[in-house]
């Protein structure tokens, strides 16, 4: 534990960790009676679906800022109806949130990568995507950076998004709240493949997802109202003043032009008394 210095000048303790231990050591399984299983030492943890019930296990830490990453292979052959979700939450009606869901389709179609970004329990800030591999072929790593001023989503490193801190403009940020990593599979055949359109073919069950090498550079408060360290890039890689880059900015740039298929910033239709005001923020 090392005291230090806080935003708004706030005491607290904290303890800057790398966690790449085990699934045992770091998660806990919250619900599926038995369909998440953690395998090979704790080296793998896999979530399965059948009619009955999905499965889901959330990190035993809360993390205030830092770089998370899992390495995640998908439902493969038809998903439809399906969803896999690996996001960061805290708790309560004002609960900030920062998701990638994987939302399934017909074997041979590409699966929706949707993320979003909820600030003090408010959401709307979907983009969609697919993706430029078959991610159930191999495991892909997908990570989560958040710091006091971006929250960048990566996939096997390429940025695709950046959700920017600009409340200096009066746009909430995610800074308070300390959050933890949860994952579910479960069905949504209600809405997820072609808006409910294709339902869940349960000839397929079960339905499994599989994880590995999850690794959280981050932060863990002492308390609940304690925020993250300034020196803590001194610890873990520089990720608490990583920015997109040049280089990686024309990398985003070429995903969002390439596989960027929906864009609340875009959908007027959607919001017919004006798009969200950061939308129109460089």
């Amino acid at each position: 534990m090392k005291s230090c210095y806080l935003f708004l000048a706030v005491a607290c303790s904290l303890l800057v960790i790398a966690s790449a231990g085990s699934f045992y050591q770091d998660c806990d399984i919250t619900w599926g009676d038995g369909r998440a299983k953690i395998l090979d030492n704790g080296q793998l943890l896999t979530l399965s679906l059948d009619k009955t019930s999905g499965s889901g296990f959330r990190t035993k830490n809360e993390y205030l800022f830092g770089k998370i990453d899992m390495q995640i292979k998908l439902v493969p052959g038809n998903s439809a109806g399906t969803v896999t979700t690996y996001y960061l939450s805290s708790e309560g009606p004002t609960h900030d949130e920062i998701d990638f869901e994987f939302l399934g389709n017909l074997s041979g179609d590409p699966y929706t990568l949707h993320t979003n970004v909820f600030t003090q329990g408010k959401g709307n800030r979907e983009m969609q995507f697919k993706l430029w591999f078959d991610p159930t072929m191999d495991f892909h790593t997908y990570s989560i950076l958040w710091n006091p001023r971006h929250v960048i989503f990566m996939v096997d490193g390429t940025p695709i998004r950046d959700f920017k801190n600009l409340e200096s403009r009066g746009i909430a940020f995610p800074k308070n709240q300390p959050m933890r990593i949860y994952s579910s599979l479960w069905n949504a055949d209600d809405w997820a493949t072609r808006h409910g359109a294709v339902k869940t073919d349960w000839s397929n069950a079960p339905f499994v997802a599989s994880y590995r090498n999850f690794n959280a550079d981050a932060c863990v408060p002492a308390s609940g109202t304690s925020k993250c360290a300034s020196n803590a890039a001194s610890n873990n890689g520089g990720w608490w003043n990583q920015e997109v880059d040049s280089t990686a900015q024309e990398r985003m740039k070429w995903v969002q032009q390439n596989y960027m298929i929906y864009n609340y910033c875009s959908d007027l239709k959607r919001f017919p008394q004006g798009l969200p005001p950061e939308c129109s923020i460089a």
